[in-house]
């Protein structure tokens, strides 16, 4: 008012009043007088108030009557000049709020005079406007009278009087509110006391009010009563009034006035009693009418709804409700129950619009539905509105659809108005263009037939109505096609919209302050912790509340919401609609899941599902129980019926793809439309923003989208992301461009969605992961028993959630990984592949990724990682295998070094193939094993290197591929040699580790338990690995078998120095006595068939083409081994305690072996045998260690290089150092030399064991019989003399026995035929087999042992004679073996004979060798007591008679004449000794036995072969004379000493002799004649000389030679006499060749005769003898005339020495004898 009050304004105002007053008094002047002298008056008063008056203003509006009474005369003048100079002056005043209550008053009487003569009506307006608005004076009747007047002028008969009043009463009406307002602010402050306000409709209620309230409450009463045709109250003097005016001035006041009635229960009373009976009341017409029924049927004409008023009161309404809810809930139900009725299809089009318009107007107010909800829908007994309000959009909806019976919808919008029926007819088709191509180019709705345009018609959330608007329009306006439905649409949308952003923004600050509140809670520095919890449970209590409110209009509004916004999406032509709906959808799905509301949230996903999938797509799980509940059911709620419409196949869409359905048998293609496509990025955009909320709803997202991604032909690449692919069979997908495009970006979402999930909280994780799993069971159960392509969607994302979950993947891991499993267990290959795909996809993602703690801190993560790769060893598929073992292989290339812990279940992986799984799989397990021993040994835990041994242990059992066990027997090298490295480290972490479980076990109470406890953790590690070896060792193919005895003997020979000395125990009998026990057994029973080839092309060498052949060589190599280790190892294995067990057992073994049927094998246990012994060669220099001094103990080394090493071997140590560690603690080791002699004792036993089985001839014979080979014996009896050395003081009679016997039958043992060739020695040379050597040999020794030995072995030395000559024998009688005739072992090979011979001859050098070394003996040993007393000589002599008897006849020429000279040595030795010995008698029986010997050689039986030349048989022919000359030199002059008969056979033997014809045998007799004169000379002569001899002693001698030499002159006589007489008879025949051969001896004889006794002194011829010499010449004459030639030159032999008888007679007395 600043502008009004100060001083310059006040002076204006009076100066204007001044000339106002001047005005009008100039103007009444001459016409009203009266007019004239007030206003002159008023001049003065004004000038004295402004004179007297300091406030002037306060003291104008105290005068304010007199001042304005001027004016008011001039207006009563009715002139309009005066009136409208008045009329200013006076709004002046007001202006300027001078004006006082009464004056006030006057003026208002004055203006209602005016209005009555309808002078001046705008400016009375004006005026009364003026006057109410400047100040408050006005009240009560003058206030009334005012407001009356601004009535009457609305309806005059003037146009614009009539708007402007409408307008002032507006203002006026407005003006009358805002007092009340303003009052109501300016109490504010004073708190009252309220009366009870009775109900009843009694004005006089209103004595509470203040002046301000009474004339607002007065006012509004009146206009209720105006609109219900009553006569006002307070308004009096009102004269007409339309209910359409009253209408819009009631819905002003309720709208801009709502405090009013909230705050005053006056006002609310007016609200509750007058103005909702009367909306009520004047719906009715609405209410009854029904659009198309007969008015016939009822009695009364029904009234037609009037659209003005109708359309004003839903305005009213709408205000209603919004403003006063609170207040009038009953009334509000009946409102809302209206409008959901106008909405039905009878009703007018224009009402049905309305009342949408109205609705909308409460859907975009989600509170206000909230208290709907609560108010009605949450109350018992009442009704449903809000769910009504849904469900009758849904089937306003439907009914626009089901196009009305009354024909064309576009004039029957009009039914209600028949004026304006047939001018108004919208086509019906104006937004299609081109019906048939079904092209839409207006965004709409089609379903079956019926095309509905969508409109704009307002901005999303707000409700701008169109025809709540139409307030001027009286008649009801066309609605165009379309507008209902698009509003309706609309109003879903910002129910949806509204309804899920209010409950969502309530739930955000529920979970916020929940938060808050815990966080609160939890902090210590709460002082009062009961206010706290106090707080915490009210706000429970509120949200318990807020939920059940939420959960209500949830659960009231779905069901119509999906049934209208289904129908909708089928119907949708337009892609912004579709859009729209489809968001509606989801954000309800969402809402609804959010809130646990399970039915509801898989009905809205379900709706989304089958909008993404062909129509009728035949998917089980849209068909399920949830869906159950949806489809096809109408929903009957609260007498409203919502139908569920299933989609209509026949829409218009455009076909985007065309693809197989996902299905078993899969019949034809399906077809996905644009909107399919649509609804598929809904879908992922409801699982990527709302996963959290799906629960097990995600079974039919996942679902669905598994056939779209199925249909679109998606396959799934690495890393599980799915790329476009070609289906593999049937007809190929086809897609159009605008899909090829898509694709990408479907299959990135697809895969964002899951990679989203990462941000899921654990549950719904779980959710996803089960739905997954279940929709991979489905797959699974499809793929069975065909080939098909299966559906490999579920995998893949399986697998694409666990990589983006890896840094929770505990939580998930074990169902992830069992479905896996599973699905690589699937018979269908494809499915198969992807499953064990993902499954080490994930392992080796698991492994990499950088969890938290990492995984070397956290082992049971690692361990729960690699168990389902560990798992996959259970699965048979050759494919899932070798993707486990690339995985193995990958992982240890990237994650080698931080296994640790999972080292046990890496190598288990690699150790459970097996071997009938391929050599592809056992090969690429083997490449990780050969990865992990080169590269990871030394970064696994030592415990883990045991299960190294097995692993490459169980590679070598493998048969598929030599190669394979080859190498690992290779790797078990190395990591021997790993372990040998790295002793120390390993050992003191297997000791600590021992130490851990040796706690644990005891905690628990149980025995540790591991293989070869209790030897110490590194010891067992030992132990494992040649256990390993050892089961190799007996592999069922060779190769394996010597690379495996090579390998393990060498480790322990190079290695076994590390192990502890107790531990060597168990080496021996745990691994090696094991080892042979299985190897001898394998052998003795292995098949003898022989394999015709090594598999593929390999030639197989004949001595390894049987089974048995090849197990001889690893028998050999294990016997072999375990000698050298015993040897080498003697200094650790001999104090061990049992070691005389082990050394038994040990011999055991070799003579098994050496008794074994096979050479191989035989010769090879003695090598080992001799090994043992320490007969071995010569340790080289390089080789020796260096013994330190105080281990008096022989330290063995290994001889040569140990094979099989591929390194460089570097000794950490040196032996030294570990026997000075092993004896540190007790005094040097000596062997006990007792104990050593049992051992030798015990392998002399041995030896004689296998001596005597190896050698004793079988009882049968055939083909097969088995004969020990030579190098065999040979080795047997080689290893006797180094025996001997260490028996030698033990060794008595009956051992020597038992030698002699087992070299005897060793000798014995034929050769057999397939060796022969390569033993025998050809004709020609006289060579030793080495074992005749050898026999020989041991016999020296013994025979030098004896030598040296003390006396009492001298005894022994007859024995070694009796064996030396029973070789001796052989010469001419081959030994017998068994049964056997030597030719039996024959070969076809070689002829008979050739064979034959050989075999035999090949004792000759042997025996004439046996012999030589029996002369050399006897020469030394002649004189010994025992040779004497055993009578040796007579034995050697005796056995010298069979060769020298034989003589020819023996196998070999050498024989007899070796057997000659040794006779003739042994006698010069022997025979002084026997005449030494002569008296004792010891010699009696070798006389005889020398003297048939004799007789035998000289005179022998044999017949010399045809082919011997002179020279040789001269030769022979001397050394019969060298016998002879022994004779003569050796034995006659001892004659004294020699037993007499022994002489006279000697003397008889000469006499025979000397005679050349001895034999009847003319062809023998023939062969002497010519052969032996020399002999018969020599004979002739030792017989003359001994028979003339005066040494003769007995006259006996004598007498027998005398006799001798008459007998034979007396036969030659008689055989000349004979011959004689058979050449004269026989005439020119020439005699027979024998007889012949006779005379000739004869003739020689005695030429030899003669010679003979010339040579002999004449004192010892008898003169007898000479006679009879003489007498025989004239015989000899007579022969002379003989035909033979032969016979004439014998003849001419035996006369020439006749000569010497040709002397001439000398007196007998010069002879002086007779």
């Amino acid at each position: 008012m600043s502008g009004t009050s100060s001083p310059e304004a006040v002076k204006k105002l009076l100066e204007n009043m001044q000339s106002d007053l001047r005005a009008l008094s100039l103007e009444c002047k001459k016409k009203f007088p009266p007019v004239k002298e007030a206003a002159e008056s008023g001049i003065i008063k004004v000038k004295t108030i402004a004179a007297r008056n300091t406030e002037i203003l306060a003291a104008l509006k105290e005068n304010s009557s007199e001042v304005v009474q001027p004016f008011l005369m001039g207006c009563g003048t009715k002139e309009p000049k005066i009136t409208q100079l008045c009329l200013a002056a006076i709004q002046r005043l007001m202006s300027h709020e001078v004006v006082s209550e009464t004056a006030a008053g006057n003026i208002i009487n004055m203006l209602w005079q005016l209005m009555e003569n309808s002078l001046e009506e705008l400016k009375l307006l004006q005026t009364v406007l003026v006057l109410l608005t400047t100040n408050t004076v006005v009240h009560d009747e003058a206030l009334s009278k005012a407001i009356v007047l601004c009535f009457r002028l609305h309806f005059t008969k003037d146009n614009i009087t009539n708007n402007t009043a409408a307008a002032t009463v507006r203002q006026v009406v407005t003006v009358v509110f805002e007092r009340m307002v303003a009052e109501d602010e300016r109490h504010r402050d004073i708190i009252e006391q309220p009366i009870l306000v009775q109900g009843n409709s009694n004005r006089r209620s209103v004595s509470t009010l203040k002046p301000c309230a009474k004339d607002a409450y007065m006012l509004f009463q009146d206009l209720c009563q105006l609109v219900n045709a009553d006569a006002p109250y307070w308004l009096v003097g009102m004269t007409e009034m339309t209910r359409t005016f009253g209408l819009e001035l009631l819905e002003s006041v309720l709208n801009d006035f709502p405090q009013v009635f909230l705050q005053h229960q006056e006002f609310s009373f007016l609200l509750k009693e007058r103005v909702c009976p009367l909306v009520i009341k004047l719906f009715s017409p609405n209410i009854k009418f029904r659009q198309g029924s007969s008015t016939s049927s009822s009695p009364a004409p029904v009234e037609k709804p009037y659209f003005p008023i109708c359309m004003r009161l839903l305005r009213v309404v709408s205000v209603l409700i919004k403003q006063f809810y609170s207040l009038l809930v009953t009334e509000c139900e009946i409102f809302l129950s209206l409008l959901v009725k106008f909405l039905d299809a009878d009703k007018p089009q224009w009402l049905r619009a309305v009342a949408v318009e109205s609705i909308h107007r409460f859907c975009v107010q989600p509170q206000l539905l909230r208290s709907f909800c609560q108010s009605y829908d949450m109350k018992q007994h009442s009704t449903k509105v809000f769910r009504d309000i849904v469900n009758a959009l849904g089937s306003f909806i439907q009914s626009l659809f089901l196009v009305p019976p009354t024909g064309n919808p576009a004039t029957s919008n009009q039914a209600g108005n028949n004026n304006l029926g047939g001018s108004v007819s919208a086509p019906a088709n104006s937004g299609m263009v081109g019906i048939g191509g079904g092209v839409t180019l207006l965004p709409a709705f089609e379903y079956r037939g019926t095309w509905i345009p969508i409109l704009t018609i307002t901005v999303q959330g707000s409700a701008k109505a169109t025809y709540l608007e139409m307030l001027d329009k009286v008649e009801p306006p066309t609605i165009p096609e379309g507008y209902a439905m698009s509003v309706a649409f609309h109003c879903l949308l910002d129910l949806v919209r509204g309804i899920t952003s209010m409950i969502e923004g309530e739930l955000g600050e529920v979970e916020t302050e929940c938060q808050t509140t815990t966080e609160e809670a939890s902090s210590p520095t709460q002082s009062s912790e009961q206010q706290d919890l106090q707080s915490t449970s009210d706000q429970m209590d509120k949200e318990i509340v807020s939920r059940a409110v939420w959960e209500e209009m949830v659960n009231a509004c779905w069901c119509g919401l999906l049934a209208a916004l289904s129908l909708l999406l089928d119907a949708s032509t337009d892609e912004a609609a579709t859009e729209n709906i489809l968001k509606a959808e989801l954000t309800m799905a969402a809402l609804c899941g959010r809130l646990g509301l399970v039915t509801s949230r898989d009905a809205f996903i379900t709706a989304i599902c089958k909008g993404s999938l062909p129509p009728h797509y035949a998917l089980t799980v849209l068909n399920t129980t949830t869906a159950a509940t949806l489809s096809n059911k109408s929903y009957s709620v609260q007498g409203q019926s919502v139908m569920m419409i299933s989609p209509s196949s026949e829409s218009h869409q455009q076909v985007v793809a065309v693809g197989q359905p996902l299905a078993v048998q899969p019949q034809g293609t399906v077809m996905l439309t644009s909107k399919n496509i649509q609804c598929m990025r809904t879908l992922l955009n409801l699982a990527h923003c709302h996963g959290a909320v799906l629960g097990t709803s995600w079974q039919l997202v996942l679902a669905t989208l598994q056939h779209l991604v199925w249909i679109l032909g998606l396959k799934p690449s690495s890393g599980g992301a799915l790329k476009p692919g070609r289906a593999v069979e049937g007809p190929s997908t086809v897609l159009t461009t605008a899909v090829m495009t898509d694709l990408p970006v479907i299959s990135n979402i697809l895969s964002r969605l899951f990679e989203s999930s990462q941000y899921l909280d654990d549950v719904s994780l779980h959710h996803l992961i089960n739905a997954l799993c279940s929709l991979s069971l489905e797959a699974m159960d499809m793929a069975y028993g065909n080939n098909k392509e299966p559906s490999l969607f579920a995998v893949a994302k399986l697998l694409e959630t666990g990589l983006v979950n890896m840094h929770r993947i505990e939580i998930l891991w074990r169902p992830l990984t069992g479905h896996l499993l599973e699905v690589c267990q699937h018979p269908n290959s494809r499915m198969r592949e992807w499953g064990a795909e993902a499954l080490t996809s994930l392992i080796k993602a698991g492994l990499t990724f950088n969890h938290d703690p990492p995984l070397s801190q956290n082992q049971r993560l690692q361990l729960l990682l690699l168990n389902p790769l560990k798992e996959m060893s259970n699965i048979n598929h050759p494919d899932i295998r070798l993707k486990q073992l690339e995985c193995v292989l990958q992982i240890l290339q990237s994650q080698g070094d931080s296994l640790g812990p999972g080292w046990p279940l890496v190598l288990g992986v690699m150790g459970a193939i097996r071997n009938d799984q391929g050599e592809s799989l056992i090969r690429t397990a083997f490449q990780c094993l050969q990865l992990v021993v080169t590269d990871f040994l030394p970064t696994m835990p030592c415990t883990c290197l045991q299960i190294v041994v097995d692993v490459a242990g169980s590679f070598g059992l493998h048969n598929q591929e030599l190669n394979i066990s080859l190498t690992s027997i290779g790797l078990l090298w190395n990591i021997s040699d790993y372990f040998f490295q790295r002793g120390e480290t390993i050992e003191k972490e297997l000791n600590k580790e021992e130490a851990a479980q040796q706690k644990q076990a005891e905690e628990k109470g149980v025995v540790l338990n591991r293989p070869f406890h209790p030897a110490p953790p590194f010891d067992c590690l030992w132990l494992c690995l040649y256990a390993k070896l050892g089961e190799l060792c007996v592999d069922p193919r060779p190769a394996v078998r010597k690379s495996a005895g090579q390998t393990l003997f060498s480790t322990i020979g190079a290695h076994g120095t590390l192990l502890q000395h107790s531990t060597w125990h168990t080496v021996i009998w745990k691994v090696l006595f094991h080892l042979l026990d299985r190897v001898r057994e394998s052998s003795t029973t292995a098949d003898k068939e022989k394999i015709e080839s090594g598999g593929g092309n390999i030639l197989i060498h004949h001595s390894r083409d049987t089974a048995e052949k090849q197990w001889a060589e690893t028998w050999v190599l294990t016997l072999a081994g375990v000698a050298r280790i015993f040897n080498t190892r003697r200094y650790l294995l001999q104090p061990l305690g049992d070691f005389s067990r082990a050394w038994d057992v040990l011999l055991d073994h070799i003579q098994s072996a050496a008794l074994s049927k096979n050479n191989e094998v035989s010769l090879a246990a003695l090598k080992s045998f001799q090994e043992i012994l320490q007969i071995v060669s010569p340790v080289r220099d390089s080789d020796k260690p260096e013994t330190p001094p105080v281990v008096n103990v022989p330290v063995p080394v290994l001889i040569g290089p140990i094979s099989g090493m591929s390194r460089p071997f570097v000794r950490t140590d040196s032996i030294g150092e570990r026997l000075g560690r092993y004896s540190s603690s007790e005094p040097p080791i000596v062997t006990d030399e007792l104990e050593d002699l049992n051992l030798w004792w015990a392998a002399w036993n041995t030896w004689y064991r296998i001596g005597s089985e190896s050698t004793k001839p079988p009882v049968t014979f055939d083909k097969l019989t088995f004969i020990p080979s030579q190098p065999f014996l040979t080795a047997l009896i080689q290893i006797f003399p180094a025996l001997y050395q260490h028996i030698k003081t033990g060794f008595n009679m009956d051992d020597l026995q038992k030698l002699g016997v087992i070299l005897h039958s060793a000798i014995s043992v034929p050769i057999s035929s397939d060796a022969s060739p390569f033993i025998l020695p050809s004709y020609t040379e006289a060579v030793l087999t080495s074992l005749q050597e050898a026999v020989l040999t041991a016999l020296d020794v013994l025979q030098k042992a004896i030598c040296v030995g003390p006396e009492n072995m001298q005894i022994m030395y007859p024995a070694i004679f009796d064996q030396l000559l029973a070789f001796v024998e052989f010469s001419c009688k081959p030994p017998q073996y068994g049964q056997l005739e030597t030719k039996h072992i024959a070969n076809a090979k070689y002829n008979q004979i050739q064979l034959f011979a050989p075999v035999t001859l090949n004792y000759v050098p042997f025996a004439e060798r046996s012999l030589e070394v029996v002369v050399d003996l006897y020469q030394k040993t002649a004189c010994h007591k025992a040779v004497v007393n055993e009578k040796v000589l007579q034995y050697i002599i005796k056995t010298l008679r069979v060769p020298l008897s034989l003589k020819y006849s023996c196998p070999s020429e050498s024989t007899w004449k070796l057997a000659v000279s040794s006779l003739l040595k042994v006698l010069s030795i022997g025979l002084p000794v026997a005449r030494q010995h002569a008296s004792s008698g010891k010699f009696d029986s070798m006389w005889p036995e020398l003297a048939n010997t004799f007789e035998d050689f000289l005179f022998t039986k044999s017949i010399p072969p045809d082919n011997l030349s002179i020279q040789e048989f001269q030769r022979n022919e001397n050394i019969d004379v060298e016998v002879v000359q022994l004779i003569s030199n050796e034995i006659l002059p001892y004659a004294n000493f020699i037993p007499k008969e022994f002489v006279g056979q000697i003397m008889t033997m000469l006499n025979k002799g000397s005679i050349h014809s001895q034999s009847s045998s003319f062809t023998e007799a023939e062969i002497d004649i010519r052969l032996r004169e020399e002999f018969s000379k020599m004979c002739f002569e030792t017989l003359l000389q001994f028979s003339f001899s005066n040494k003769v002693t007995t006259p006996q001698e004598g007498y027998i030679s005398r006799m001798a030499l008459s007998v034979l002159l007396k036969r030659s006589q008689d055989v000349l006499h004979r011959y004689i007489e058979d050449e004269r008879l026989s005439g020119k025949c020439p005699l027979p060749r024998q007889q012949v051969t006779e005379i000739i001896f004869v003739l020689k004889a005695v030429s030899t005769l003669i010679d003979s006794l010339k040579k002999t002194q004449p004192e010892n011829v008898d003169g007898n003898t000479w006679a009879q010499v003489i007498a025989l010449y004239p015989t000899l004459v007579e022969c002379i005339t003989c035909s033979s030639s032969e016979v004439c030159s014998a003849l001419k032999e035996a006369l020439v020495p006749f000569k010497d008888f040709m002397q001439p007679p000398a007196s007998r007395v010069q002879n002086g004898e007779s």
